[in-house]
C-alpha cells in the first residue's frame, strides 16, 4: 500500500542528502536516510552504499523490503548497517516513516559524553525536552543483535542520541524528521559551546522547558514543512539535478 507517491519521496529524499551535506552534517560515504513507502513501514527508500550525500539523485534511491533479505544479494546494495538498522526500526516502528542516521558533529560530541543529556539552556533545546531517548549500551557497528536493540529504543520519542555513536532522528515525514534533526544539531552546538565557556548554565525549570516544548509542537505545527519547502526551492534553483 503506497502512502505517497513514490516519486515526490525520492525527490524529498535527495533533498534531504544534499542539505546534510551543506550543513556538514555528512560523514565522507557512511550514514544513511530512509523513508517508508508503504504504510506498514515494510518497503522503503534508502541511498546506496558509496554515494556522497552532496552527489545523490532521486533517481538513486533504492527501494527495499524488510520482508526480502536477498535484496542484499542484488548490485548497488545500501551499506550492511544501514539495511540492519533502517529495516529494524521500519519494521517495529510504523509511525516511524522517515529514519535519519548520522554522525554530526556535535550530536556526536554530546553522545561521547558520560552525561549525555541534553538540558535546556535555550528554546531550541527546549525543543526536544523530554523527548530524546539516550541509548548508553553501544556495542558495535550496528549489525545483527544490535540493530534490533536500537530499533527497540525508538518508541515516540524522535531523538535517538546514541552513546559512542551518533544519532537516529525519525518522525511521520522526511520535513519533520529534518527540521528535528537540524534543530537538534543546532542545540546540541550552543550546549557545547556553553560547556566550553567553564561558566554555569542558565537552565530553565522543567515546567518552562514543558511549556516551550509544547509551544514548539503544538503553536508551530506545519513549521517543519516551511522549513522544508524553503530548503527545496534553492535547490531547484541551485541543484535542479537532485531531483532527476
Amino acid at each position: 500500500m503506497t502512502i505517497q507517491d513514490d516519486r515526490e519521496l525520492r525527490i524529498e529524499l535527495a533533498c534531504a542528502f544534499r542539505w546534510a551535506a551543506r550543513l556538514g552534517m555528512h560523514e565522507a560515504t557512511a550514514n544513511h536516510f530512509s523513508v517508508a513507502t508503504s504504510a506498514d513501514g515494510t518497503q522503503f527508500l534508502i541511498n546506496p552504499s558509496g554515494s556522497h550525500f552532496s552527489k545523490i539523485r532521486a533517481s538513486d534511491l533504492l527501494l527495499l523490503d524488510v520482508d526480502k533479505p536477498d535484496s542484499m544479494e542484488h548490485p548497488g546494495t545500501p551499506d550492511a548497517t544501514a539495511w540492519a538498522l533502517h529495516s529494524a526500526i521500519h519494521r517495529r516502528n510504523r509511525q516511524s516513516r522517515c529514519v535519519l542516521h548520522v554522525h554530526s558533529k556535535y550530536a556526536t560530541t554530546l553522545a561521547c559524553l558520560a552525561d549525555s543529556t541534553l538540558p535546556p539552556i535555550d528554546q531550541n533545546s527546549m525543543r526536544f525536552f523530554e523527548r530524546v531517548v539516550i541509548d548508553d549500551q553501544f556495542e558495535g557497528m550496528g549489525l545483527g543483535d544490535e540493530a534490533e536493540r536500537v530499533s527497540r529504543l525508538v518508541g515516540h520519542h524522535p531523538i535517538l542520541l546514541m552513546g559512542n555513536h551518533g544519532v537516529i532522528v525519525t518522525g511521520p515525514s522526511i520535513a519533520q524528521a529534518f527540521d528535528d534533526l537540524y534543530y537538534f544539531e543546532r542545540a546540541c552546538e550552543t550546549y557545547i559551546t556553553a560547556l566550553s565557556t567553564g561558566r554555569p548554565l542558565r537552565i530553565a525549570p522543567a515546567s518552562v522547558a514543558r511549556r516551550t516544548c509544547k509551544q514548539w509542537t503544538e503553536d508551530y505545527a506545519g513549521f517543519g514543512d516551511l522549513h522544508f519547502s524553503a530548503l527545496r526551492r534553492i535547490l531547484d534553483e541551485e541543484e535542479p539535478g537532485y531531483a532527476r
